[in-house]
Order: C-alpha cells, then structure tokens, then sequence
C-alpha cells in the first residue's frame, strides 16, 4: 500500500517536475545566447523539443550569422528559418517563432538572387503581420516592418519594382519604428535600428538624435554590448 501511495505520488509530481525542468532549460539556453555562445544555445535549445526552444534556436543561429564568414551565412539563415517553422508546427500562436521566421527570411534575401529575394520579403511581412495578430505588444515587430518598408522602397528602379510587388512604403517606416519605442522605450537596438532607417532616409539629424538616446540605455548581454559598440562608432561619425 506504501509503496502504491509513493508511486502515485511521484506520477502526480512528474508534470510540475517537468514543467520547471523545461523552464530551468530554456533559462539555461538563453543563458548561453546572452553570453555570446550562440552554437550552444542553439543546440541546448533545439534539444528541448518545444516551440519557445525552437523560437530561440533560431533567433541563436540568425545572431550568430553575423558573426559567420559571408560564405557560411545563407546557410545559417536557412537553418534558423528551419527552426522557426518547427516552432510555429510546434505552436500556432507562439508570436516569437513568426518574428523569427520573418527575421530569418529577411536576411536570407540579402544572399539569394532577385527571384528568389521577392517571395521571401512577401512572406517575411505575412509573418511579421500573424505575429502582431498574435501578440500586438510585440515590439522587434515593429521594428521589423519599420525595416521592411524603408528597404523595400528604397528608391531606383529596383526599389520601385519591389516596393510595387510587395506594397511597402516608405512613409510607413516611422509609425512602426515609434509605434516599437512607445512598447519598450528602454531597448536600445530599437533606435539604433531606427537610426539606420532614418540614415536611409536621409534624415542625419534623427539618426544622430536616436543614436544619442540609445547609447545612454543599459547593455547588459553579449549582442546588447556589440551593438552598443556599433551605435557608438556610428553616432561619432554623425556628430
């Protein structure tokens, strides 16, 4: 009887032991991203097997790939837009797994032909859209339609063949970098993101403007302090 009540205390037990094993694991592999050691964290997070596992897997590999030699990126692109949509298959309403899906997507263009480039920055914005659809709070979003637009509608005849194919423009580029900075006013690689778009628009004055903000606001991982670095270096040439 002894034995039968400790057996069913342990099975009762197991889901909340899990939970909280899964939650420590997923700490731990942010963790690991957050240091700089994106290979580990993508890998400690895949091996989870979850949908907030995959989401981070792939924003692991998307980060690392700057770091990557441009013989190695489309390839990682490729891998972290694989594990955005084991995310999405995982969970339909997990807002993170599109923003990253749209992120891979968005870099994965820059190093695939114009035919190719075309489909994904249309995919790229449904995926930015079902992210807000599912979390509207989500700033990088945000930040990532702000881009879409401004790069899009760049100007030229190639940016008037892309901005009429996938319907961006650039007017639309400031309302989605504010909109970005009114949810978290406090995240320094909104406005420096927002300082390159307004660099693009010509506006140096508020490029310069946003990149003083920025370099005022905390860095605390290892990608915050690199783009710290970034907005410093970039700020010193604008004054």
């Amino acid at each position: 009887m002894r034995a039968t009540l400790f057996l069913l205390s342990l099975t009762l037990a197991t889901p909340a032991l899990l939970g909280t094993a899964a939650a420590q694991s997923q700490a731990s592999a942010q963790a690991l991203f957050d240091q700089g050691k994106w290979q580990e964290a993508a890998t400690a997070a895949a091996a989870l097997n979850t949908s907030a596992g995959y989401a981070l897997a792939a924003e692991s590999v998307t980060a690392g790939a700057s770091l990557s030699p441009d013989n190695q990126k489309k390839a990682l692109f490729q891998r972290a837009q694989a594990y955005a949509k084991q995310a999405i298959a995982a969970d339909k309403n997990n807002a993170d797994a599109y923003f990253e899906l749209a992120r891979a997507e968005g870099r994965l263009a820059q190093y695939v032909g114009v035919f190719q480039s075309l489909p994904l920055a249309k995919d790229m914005k449904v995926n930015l859209d079902k992210a807000i659809a599912v979390n509207p709070k989500l700033a990088g979003a945000y930040v990532a339609l702000g881009l879409w637009n401004v790069n899009l509608d760049s100007g030229g005849l190639k940016g008037a063949i892309a901005a009429s194919q996938t319907g961006a423009k650039k007017a639309n580029a400031v309302p989605n970098f504010e909109k970005a900075i009114s949810l978290e006013p406090g995240v320094a690689v909104h406005r420096i993101e927002y300082a390159n778009a307004l660099l693009m628009l010509g506006n140096k004055a508020g490029a310069a403007e946003q990149l003083r903000k920025a370099v005022t606001l905390p860095a605390e991982t290892f990608w915050e302090k690199r783009d710290m670095e970034g907005a410093k270096a970039k700020l010193a040439t604008l004054q």
